[in-house]
């Protein structure tokens, strides 16, 4: 286990980079933040002029890979780290130089446990992407087939498990400070950040998250994941199919392409609503680079480390709440809130209404490209104070990605509206799912699953009251001190041990409840 002062040293070091970039001020200025926090962000900053502007993505970038990643989770956080910070880390594409290939041909024959040229014809030496963890390279199989290859950068674990466990130690500190960045829970943070850093840095896990997403999607043939060539994947290394197609954030190349730009942000808000609420299984990065055009208007995803996942009662919720603020019934919203134990139970159900009426009534009825996505963050974030919500990590996942393929379908359709182009698609799914189809369908199953039980629940209820003429159980037996065999001595020092035992114990429990 590293040393406190190891994590302290790491801990100034990147202090120092972040306020060099004037990364800290936020917290400085923060009034809600602890005061030990603010003194401690004053010192990391003496000796450095602080820039006009902060520039949060550039420090993240100049700490480290590692701090890379946790940019990118903490432009979800926009409660946590505020809305300017939020906004300056989306820009985190990860644009890191590449490893040299004679490494990465190292990497792949290591991971795959054959030599290089016994599972790929052709592979490009110049990458078509270099991250943070991995770089990809386009590469022909020795069938004839066109893939793409992610590798794992060496050395990539280390330095991301070092870093997490700072990162653990810091939250830890952060939270214990109280206020309110106790409510923003930094631990829960931090362990979200680290599941996302595990299945990102076992490439197996990605391709299974890739081969769940397209088993959820099969039945949208406008939406294609690319399949995943097992057999040429493993822990440092997954293949998967070479995807032709135009990124959607070149739109004058759609155009060209003869694409219908409205067309494809219809069915990425679409695709994007089965994920979330239908199947509960969602891409969590859908950012431009992240999405592609096929032939045909369809739409195509790549890059599933950051997979969101949520139970069909919080999509239930998610669907009411969503359908209430589409249509203006607060009301429902509000109580749904409280139903979920979103809002604490001693805060007025009327009050919470009213302040979801003033957030979401400017925003209805208007064009995306008129609705100020940071006024309506900054109203909720402002509501999620003033009646203590604690933080929801599922939730603010699918809500960063919501913003993200909102921005997305924008920047294909300035006049889209996504309210209005999600309303029918959570309509209809609320009324499969509460209606009254809906109802007999699971009374059916549980009364089914109730009978199932019947014959077990028998058979206990005979065990513990068997019938008449089997032989009645024991009666409890007195407890009785055994005296030990050994003599006095052996006997003394027993009962000396067990003295011990209870004051160490008494002692204990003296500490833990006081």
């Amino acid at each position: 286990m590293t040393a406190p002062l190891i994590h302290g040293l790491r801990l100034f070091r990147w202090g120092r980079t972040l306020a060099r970039h004037g990364a800290l001020l936020g917290i400085e200025r923060d009034p809600l933040a602890p005061p030990a926090l603010r003194r401690l962000v004053r010192i990391a900053r003496i000796g450095f002029r602080m820039p006009a502007q902060p520039r949060y993505a550039d420090a993240f970038e100049a700490i480290g890979p590692a701090a890379v990643k946790l940019g990118q989770a903490l432009a979800t956080r926009p409660d946590l780290v505020g809305e300017e910070a939020a906004l300056d880390l989306t820009r985190l594409q990860d644009a890191l130089p590449p490893v040299p290939f004679a490494e990465i041909r190292a990497a792949i024959e290591k991971g795959l446990g054959k030599p290089i040229d016994q599972l790929y014809a052709r592979i490009d030496e110049v990458p078509v992407g270099a991250a943070s963890i991995a770089q990809v390279h386009r590469a022909v199989t020795i069938e004839g087939r066109d893939v793409a290859i992610k590798v794992l950068r060496p050395g990539v674990e280390e330095e991301f498990a070092r870093a997490l466990e700072t990162y653990e130690w810091a939250a830890a500190q952060a939270e214990a400070m109280g206020g309110d960045i106790a409510r923003l829970r930094p631990r829960l943070v931090i362990a979200t950040f680290r599941q996302w850093t595990l299945r990102e840095l076992d490439l197996r896990r990605e391709a299974a998250s890739a081969s769940e997403l397209a088993e959820g999607m099969s039945a949208i043939p406008e939406f294609t994941v690319p399949a995943i060539d097992w057999a040429r994947t493993s822990r440092r290394v997954m293949t998967l199919e070479w995807l032709p197609g135009i990124k959607l954030s070149d739109r004058a190349a759609l155009i060209a392409a003869g694409h219908n730009p409205g067309l494809l942000a219809q069915r990425l808000v679409s695709a994007f609503l089965r994920q979330a609420i239908a199947d509960g299984f969602f891409h969590a990065d859908m950012h431009q680079g992240n999405l592609f055009a096929l032939p045909g208007d369809r739409l195509a995803a790549i890059d599933f480390g950051i997979m969101g996942r949520i139970n069909r009662q919080a999509r239930l919720w998610l669907a009411e709440i969503l359908h209430g603020l589409i249509t203006g019934n607060y009301a429902r919203v509000a109580e749904i809130h409280f139903e979920a134990g979103y809002v604490p139970a001693h805060h007025n159900l009327g009050e919470f209404t009213t302040a979801l009426r003033a957030v979401g009534e400017p925003i209805r009825g208007l064009p995306v490209k008129d609705i100020s996505i940071g006024s309506m963050l900054d109203g909720l974030f402002a509501i999620t104070r003033d009646f203590d919500m604690p933080v929801q990590p599922h939730l603010l996942l699918l809500q960063k990605t919501m913003v993200m393929v909102e921005g997305v379908a924008t920047g294909l359709d300035p006049d889209i509206n996504m309210w209005e182009t999600a309303e029918p698609f959570v309509r209809e799914w609320l009324r499969s799912e509460l209606g009254p189809e809906a109802w007999l369908a699971d009374r059916l199953r549980e009364d089914v699953a109730t009978f199932a039980r019947m014959p077990e629940l028998l058979r206990r209820i005979e065990k513990r009251f068997p019938a008449e003429g089997a032989a009645p159980p024991p009666p409890p037996l007195p407890v009785v001190a055994v005296v030990g065999r050994g003599g006095g001595k052996r006997t003394a020092l027993l009962m000396l041990v067990t003295a011990a035992v209870g004051v160490l114990a008494g002692w204990a429990a003296a500490m833990l409840l006081g």
